[in-house]
C-alpha cells in the first residue's frame, strides 16, 4: 500500500531541484544585506515541524557564521507585548502555510520594531510572505498529506544555501548542487529492520545531536503523528539527566549518528544503551560497523541530516501502514494549524 505521504517524501529531491534553478538570485540578495548590515543576534519563528527546520538552521547559522540564534517565543510578541530591542537584529520565520495569525503577526511587529523580516514559506502569495521585508519560496508544490514530508526537505535545503551564501562558501554551495541525487539514494536505504523493530511499539526515545538534534525532533513528531506513538527527542548529552532513568531491557531507542564532532558521542551512548539491554536502532554511515540503519552521505557534513530525514520519512510511512493506520490522515489533525 502507498500513501501521499510516502510519494511525496520520494519527490522531495524535485523540490530541491527547483530551489536550484529558480533561488539563488534571491538568497544572494538576502545575504548581501546581510552581510551589509551584519546582525548580532538572529531570531526563529516557526511551529511543529517548521520549528524543527528552524533549529536546523539555527545551528548552521551559529557553526557556520558565529552568530547567535534565539527561538522567539511568539506569545512574548503577540500576547504580552514585549518591547523586544531587535533593531539591526534579523528575525526568520518559517512555515509551510504562512497562515497562522500568531507568526504573521509576530513577523510584522518585529519588522515594525527595526529587525530584518525573512519568511521561508511554501504556500504562494501567503499572508506571511505579505509581512515580511524578504521572502523565499520553499517550491515544494501542493502537500496533501497532512505529515509534512517534502516541504520540510526543502526548508532544510534552502536553509543551508542561505547559510552557504551569506557565508560565501563556495565548498558549501558546491555540495548543495549535489542534493537531489544525494536524497535520490538517501530514498533507497533499507530501513525495514526498523519496521519490524516498531510495529508494535508504544513509546520510544529519538535521540541527535548537534544539527542531527533537529532530525530527532522531526522524527519524533512524525512517530507521533503518522504511528501513534509516544516518542521523544534528546540530545546525547540531555538523555544522561532525567530521561535516563526510563531505559531498561528492550526500551526502544532510534539514534542518529551522522559524521560530526557529536558522532562519537551518539556511538557511545548506543553501546551502552545496548549493553543495558535497551533496543537500539543505530542509524550511522557505512563506515560504522555496528549500525542497524544506513545513513547516505552528503557532499557536505553540514548537509548530512537532510539525507537522514530522508531516508526516515520512507520507513515512516511504512511503518504507519504496518500498524494499520493511515499516515496521510493523522488523528484529531489538519493540514494548516492557526495559532493565536
Amino acid at each position: 500500500m502507498t500513501s501521499k505521504m510516502l510519494e511525496e517524501a520520494l519527490s522531495s529531491f524535485e523540490a530541491v531541484q527547483a530551489q536550484l534553478q529558480q533561488l539563488d538570485p534571491q538568497m544572494i540578495e538576502i545575504a548581501g544585506r546581510l552581510r551589509r548590515q551584519p546582525p548580532q543576534v538572529a531570531m526563529t519563528v516557526a511551529r511543529g515541524s517548521s520549528d524543527h527546520a528552524a533549529s536546523y538552521f539555527a545551528y548552521l547559522t551559529m557553526q557556520q557564521l558565529g552568530v547567535p540564534v534565539a527561538s522567539l517565543p511568539m506569545s512574548v510578541v503577540t500576547m504580552q507585548q514585549a518591547p523586544l530591542k531587535v533593531s539591526g537584529q534579523v528575525a526568520f520565520a518559517f512555515s509551510q502555510s504562512g497562515q497562522s495569525p500568531d507568526l504573521v503577526n509576530s513577523l510584522r511587529l518585529l519588522r515594525k520594531r527595526g529587525a530584518l523580516s525573512v519568511s521561508m514559506v511554501n504556500a504562494v502569495d501567503s499572508p506571511l510572505e505579505a509581512a515580511c521585508e524578504f521572502s523565499v519560496p520553499l517550491l515544494a508544490g501542493t502537500e496533501s498529506s497532512v505529515a509534512a514530508t517534502k516541504s520540510f526537505i526543502a526548508t532544510l535545503s534552502a536553509s543551508a544555501r542561505l547559510i552557504a551564501h551569506w557565508k560565501e562558501d563556495s565548498e558549501l554551495l558546491e555540495a548543495g548542487n549535489a542534493l537531489p541525487e544525494g536524497l535520490r539514494e538517501a530514498a533507497k536505504q533499507d530501513w525495514s529492520v526498523a519496521i519490524e523493530a516498531l510495529r508494535d511499539c508504544e513509546r520510544l526515545m529519538v535521540i541527535g545531536r548537534g544539527a542531527g538534534f533537529a532530525i530527532a525532533q522531526e522524527a519524533a513528531l512524525k512517530f507521533k503523528e503518522t504511528s501513534a506513538i509516544q516518542a521523544e527527542a534528546f540530545s546525547s548529552a540531555e538523555v544522561r539527566h532525567g530521561p535516563m532513568a526510563l531505559i531498561d531491557e528492550h526500551y526502544p531507542l532510534l539514534v542518529f549518528a551522522p559524521r560530526g564532532a557529536e558522532q562519537a558521542g551518539l556511538l557511545s551512548l548506543a553501546a551502552e544503551m545496548r549493553q543495558r539491554g535497551a533496543r537500539v536502532l543505530l542509524a550511522a554511515p557505512d563506515d560504522v560497523s555496528e549500525r542497524d540503519l544506513t545513513l547516505t552521505r552528503a557532499e557536505h557534513p553540514a548537509l548530512d541530516p537532510i539525507l537522514a530525514i530522508q531516508s526516515f520519512y520512507v520507513m515512516a510511512a511504512g511503518l504507519a501502514v504496518a500498524r494499520g493506520m493511515d499516515p496521510d490522515q493523522p488523528r484529531h489533525l489538519s493540514k494548516v494549524t492557526r495559532t493565536h
